[in-house]
């Protein structure tokens, strides 16, 4: 019954693996923003007296910007940008318009690439004198989506599967059952994850260009867009894993060839190296996803990538040690001894620790509050992969009951060239000794029969074809094969004997079920927007209707309020100046300026520095630098307007000795 029910479970946990990856890849839909729009010269919606002479975008992070990344269209969809993007400060983009813009609504299109290798799209519209109709549709090019979007989350589910398959079986090989490293299965298990890995890297390399630009499926393999993916971090981070694939594969061919042959008291000086070179490799295959991905970029970032590295080996450790345990204990010939079975229970039970250690951290990282997890998409689907955990550490728990009451009900076999130089050289003797066994088993017939004669003429023959075999070599390799696979379906039959066992094996395949599922989870995880950033562009967006709305109710006073967002770059960089000028006009002024954190407290920066300039005239920089009234807050008197006009207002923020950032908006004053 065990056996007719094992393969149906298969087939169950491939069609639940298939199910849950086309669910979560299908429902993925376009990759999520990771860099968020969080300011604009001009404002979104805004209506400008006069055409400015460019327009700026401010990000939430640094993005890499391409020619089209940044387009202004004018109400009929003819372009009116001049020249490509240019990063002016910190996380601000510009690209300048062409002069003599008639009045109007005009449309702003962005596509650009985050810090952590995400598309981001977007538009907005802005107006010059007065809205008026226009032809083009306020929306930003789909970035992520389609079947270029679906083959590029694919593959990246791939190469984590290929990568914990293949780490994972390796190290279970090492640390928990050395004599797998001649289980064929074992060996077909790593060798798949090296090829999953491998094919899957390809497939994103040349994925990457469409993926990021056009998501045509005809420009997957135009070789200008894949010199320009080699330029980039993520190109560089998909070589570099492509290289050490190429180790990898070294490794496991010594893992699989010389470390195999090796007696066992040989293999125990062998194994220690292995394990080094096989640790540095691992490492540096989990740096290539740390060094392009979300832990390079945001907050913390030094000590992000080094958590992030531990984090990916220790569930490669866990979830790719279990399916080799899985692959062992339903495919292997060699039965898995208790004590391998009890070396992995241990492995898993630290890199469980290691998760949750690892984990804790960048959930604080990549929400930074309570309020994200129920909040934002991220903080969710955080939810359902701590969920998943809790379940699989649970069914675990059950494994390592079972592990306890584990007992080596099946005797030690042979390794398999053991088992074939005893078929190869099978004396003479053996094979009569067996043919005899044949024969007095007849002769017990017989017997029962009551023809004692023939029970000896049937062992004399019994005797004479045995003696025919040992003559014919290729008999008595027939033979030899024949009692090996008697021997191996009686040790299966002790094997599945065993309850504890056969519950073992069901609680493992259940863990192995529910770590697919975690993995797509996480691959899905890793294409979706920070909480954080989420939070963040909110609250600038809210800080930017605030000013909108403060601008105009100012207009009729007779005062003015900017507010613009900054980031200078270094640790705790991120704020918001308002300036406040009052009464707005030609000749004296009194200036109040404000800096906050983005959630609205006040931010003691060193310094900040002003500067005015009306471009139209060439009148400017004009130089303003205010006192410190109190944390946050700085003020000057009597700044002096000399002329009305379109002026630029430059605000510079010193966070440190070395961050800094110079944010500027234009405001009719006068």
């Amino acid at each position: 019954m065990t056996q007719t029910t094992t393969p149906r479970r298969m087939r169950l946990l491939v069609l639940l693996c298939l199910t849950v990856i086309g669910v979560l890849l299908a429902g993925a839909g376009p990759a999520s923003a990771h860099a968020a729009l969080t300011g604009s010269d001009p404002e979104q919606g805004v209506v400008v007296d006069t055409a400015p002479s460019q327009v700026t975008l401010t990000f939430s992070e640094k993005v890499a910007t391409s020619d089209d990344s940044l387009r202004v269209l004018d109400p009929k969809g003819k372009r009116v940008d001049a020249g490509n993007p240019a990063n002016v400060s910190g996380t601000s983009y510009a690209v300048k318009l062409k002069s003599g813009l008639s009045d109007g609504t005009y449309t702003v299109s962005w596509q650009v690439v985050s810090a952590d290798s995400h598309p981001v799209a977007g538009a907005f519209t802005f107006s010059i004198g007065a809205p008026s109709s226009t032809s083009v549709k306020a929306v930003g090019q789909e970035v992520g989506g389609g079947v270029v979007g679906w083959l590029y989350g694919f593959g990246r589910y791939m190469s984590y599967a290929g990568f914990i398959v293949m780490v994972g079986g390796a190290a279970f090989v090492l640390a928990c059952w050395q004599r797998g490293s001649g289980v064929r299965p074992l060996q077909r298990l790593v060798v798949s994850g090296w090829l999953s890995l491998t094919a899957a890297t390809l497939l994103l390399l040349l994925l990457r260009g469409s993926y990021t630009s056009t998501g045509k499926v005809g420009d997957i393999f135009d070789l200008g867009l894949l010199g320009q993916v080699l330029q980039t971090k993520t190109g560089a981070a998909l070589v570099s894993r492509l290289l050490l694939l190429a180790a990898a594969a070294l490794f496991i061919a010594v893992l699989f060839g010389a470390y195999d042959k090796r007696e066992d008291e040989e293999k125990r000086d062998l194994t220690f190296g292995l394990a080094i070179g096989g640790f540095v490799v691992s490492a540096g295959l989990a740096a290539s996803w740390a060094m392009a991905e979300h832990a390079s970029t945001g907050l913390q970032p030094g000590i992000a990538m080094p958590v992030d590295v531990v984090h990916l080996l220790a569930v490669a450790a866990w979830l790719g040690g279990l399916c080799a345990l899985l692959v062992a204990l339903y495919r292997a010939d060699t039965p898995v001894e208790t004590a391998a079975v009890r070396r992995f229970s241990q492995v898993a039970f630290c890199s469980v620790l290691a998760l949750v250690a690892t984990g804790i951290y960048q959930s604080w990282r990549q929400l930074g509050s309570w309020s994200a997890f129920t909040d934002t998409s991220y903080g969710q689907l955080l939810l359902v992969k701590i969920g998943l955990v809790a379940l699989l550490v649970g069914i675990a728990y059950i494994s390592r009951r079972w592990t306890a009451r584990l007992a080596d009900t099946v005797p030690a076999e042979p390794r398999p060239r053991e088992k074939a130089r005893v078929g190869a050289g099978a004396t003479t003797a053996d094979t009569e000794a067996g043919a005899g066994k044949t024969t007095t088993g007849s002769g017990k017939t017989a017997s029962g029969t009551g023809k004692g004669k023939s029970t000896s003429g049937g062992g004399s023959k019994a005797s004479g074809s045995g003696s025919k075999a040992s003559g014919d070599p290729e008999r008595a390799a027939q033979l030899a094969r024949q009692q090996a696979a008697v021997d191996t379906a009686r040790q299966k039959r002790q094997r599945d004997a065993d309850p504890h066992r056969f519950g073992l094996r069901r609680s493992v395949l259940t863990e192995a079920g529910v770590a697919v599922a975690l993995l797509a989870v996480t691959t899905v995880l890793t294409q979706t927007e920070p909480g954080r950033t989420v939070q963040e562009a909110k609250a600038a967006a809210s800080s930017s209707d605030a000013s909108s709305s403060s601008d105009s109710s100012d207009a009729s006073s007779g005062a003015l309020t900017l507010t613009m967002p900054f980031d200078t770059g270094g640790t705790d960089g991120k704020g918001v100046v308002s300036v406040d000028l009052d009464p707005a006009r030609v000749g004296g002024n009194e200036m109040h300026v404000y800096v906050t954190r983005p959630n609205g407290r006040a931010f003691d920066v060193p310094e900040v520095k002003l500067a005015f300039t009306l471009e139209a005239k060439k009148i400017g920089p004009l130089p303003v630098t205010p006192d410190r009234i109190t944390t946050g807050h700085w003020s000057a008197g009597d700044v002096q307007i000399p002329m009305a006009g379109d002026w630029k207002v430059a605000v510079t923020v010193r966070t440190s000795d070395i961050d800094q950032v110079t944010v500027s908006k234009n405001a009719q004053i006068g």
